[in-house]
This record gives structure tokens, sequence and C-alpha cells, in this order.
């Protein structure tokens, strides 16, 4: 089998490079012929290496949405192989690959085929979470250089600024028929369960053919964190809505930022569907 490992240097403070050459003997004992390519964000990893029958991904959630997305406009989809080594690993999480980095690759050599879920938004795709308002541009936001010095804490600094700012988003959104008008400070479309490995949507699978939409009403900034705090400990708010659907519309008219996987998002207004089995996953 010929492989490809593709790996972001600057993911994580760049711990997988000390890795590379141990990743690429342990594959090799196991039959598998891996070459290591450093990321360039800028270029087609796939521009010579179009045939590899396996794809391991080195980097977090933005890394995975990367190669994924250029993946599918070349027209291909290998087994993808994820080994994390990002800030948040929010998707690696949702299939239980282990944050050690060799024995993720362990997994990998090891594993086989699951083929899970992926989110779509008119040909631009997602692997983990689409969404948009207050504290989820806080990833894209955040300089990759204050995220190599102190890591989390650098996503504290900027919600923090996020908080002060939030602001009612009136939104439309349609979906399994039905149609629902409120005005939203957060909006979370999970393909995986977490953000910022908080469980938001524990109860999400990625084998389901179904998205999980998470909706925070606006009422004033100090009720709004109550409720969103009142979420994380289970407490069921009503002022926060879950949608389980397969595809839905939303409609804004505010120029809203959108994230996907901690990278910037599409433009209102915006066709989501969940494309299911379409990733085929190795662990």
């Amino acid at each position: 089998m010929r492989a490809l490992l593709l790996y972001n240097s600057r993911a994580g403070r760049g711990r997988i490079v000390g890795h590379i050459e141990e990743i690429i003997a342990l594959f090799a004992s196991h039959g598998i012929t891996l070459k290591a390519k450093e990321l360039s964000f800028d270029a087609d990893p796939f521009e010579e290496d179009g045939d590899v029958e396996l794809v391991v991904v080195s980097g977090g959630d933005g890394t995975i949405n990367f190669v994924v997305n250029k993946m599918f406009q070349r027209g291909i989809n290998p087994q993808l192989g994820i080994i994390p080594s990002g800030t948040a690993n929010d998707f690696a999480g949702a299939i239980g690959m282990p944050r050690a980095i060799m024995h993720a690759a362990q997994r990998i050599v090891e594993g086989q085929e699951h083929k899970t879920d992926c989110g779509c938004v008119d040909g631009t795709w997602f692997v983990n979470v689409l969404s948009f308002g207050v504290l989820t541009t806080t990833s894209q936001q955040t300089l990759d250089k204050e995220k190599q010095l102190v890591g989390r804490l650098a996503y504290i600094r900027t919600g923090a600024h996020d908080l002060m700012t939030m602001h009612p988003i009136p939104l439309k959104v349609r979906y399994e028929g039905k149609e629902l008008e409120i005005d939203a400070v957060m909006c979370l479309v999970f393909n995986g369960m977490t953000a910022g490995s908080i469980p938001l949507a524990p109860d999400a699978k990625l084998d389901d053919g179904m998205l999980d939409v998470l909706i925070l009403e606006y009422h004033n900034p100090v009720t709004t964190c109550f409720n969103m705090l009142r979420h994380l400990v289970k407490g069921h708010p009503g002022a926060v809505h879950h949608l389980r659907c397969s595809e839905v519309e939303i409609t804004t008219t505010l120029d809203e930022r959108t994230d996907m996987d901690g990278q910037p998002g599409p433009k209102f207004p915006m066709h989501i569907r969940c494309a299911a089995g379409r990733l085929r996953l190795r662990y």
C-alpha cells in the first residue's frame, strides 16, 4: 500500500516533526510505503500524489479540513488516518484517537476502515463543526504564533473580547419542512460532538447521516452567558434550540463571519447538508 503523511509543522508547537522517521519505519514494518510531506496551505498536497491509497494527516481540525477539501476537489477519496497534533483536536477526539503521536500512528497501521459522515456547504466540506456567532470564530481570530506560545490560553484572550461584543443575529432556519425565526447569539452545526474540546453535542454521531444544530437564543448579555453555562452543565435551558436534520438552510441579514473547523467559512445564505458515509477513516 502507498500512503502519504501530510503534516502541519506549525500545529501543536511542531511536536510531530521529531517523530517523522519513526512513523515511516512503523508503517514500513506493516508493509505500507509512507511518503512524508510538510503541508503548505498555498499548494495542492496531491499535486504529485493523487493516486495514494491512504492519507495520514497530522495537525488539528483546520489541517484535516484543508486536506479533505483538497481530496474532494481533486475527485479522490483514499482512506484517511489522523494523528492529532493541534490544539483542540475535536474530530480526532470524536473517533477516539489517542493524543500520543506514536500510539495514534499504531492505531492507523493496525486499523480498519470506518465510513463516517461529512458536512457540506455548497461544495465546501467540514469534518467537525460549522459555526458563527459569539466565541465560534475564536480559532481563526487567534494568531498561530500566540497558539504556539501559550496553547489554549490564547483562545481565552480572544474569547473574552468576543463576549464583550456579543449581539443578536436575526436568523431564518429551514429544516425538515419546518421554519424557525430567531434572534441568536451563537449557532453550531455539528458533524462531530465537541468544539474546543467542550462537549456541546455529546449525543451526536459521526455515522447517522444527521447534523446536530445548536442555536443559542439571544436575550441580554448576562442571561445569555447564564444560558450558555447551563447548557455546558447539561441544564437544558429553553434558550438552546437543538435540531437534528440531514439538511438545513440558514439565512441572516447581517454579514456575519463564519467558521468551518477553525478556518474561515462560507457566506450567507448557507445550504448545509450531511454527506452520509463520505469519509473513509482508518483507525
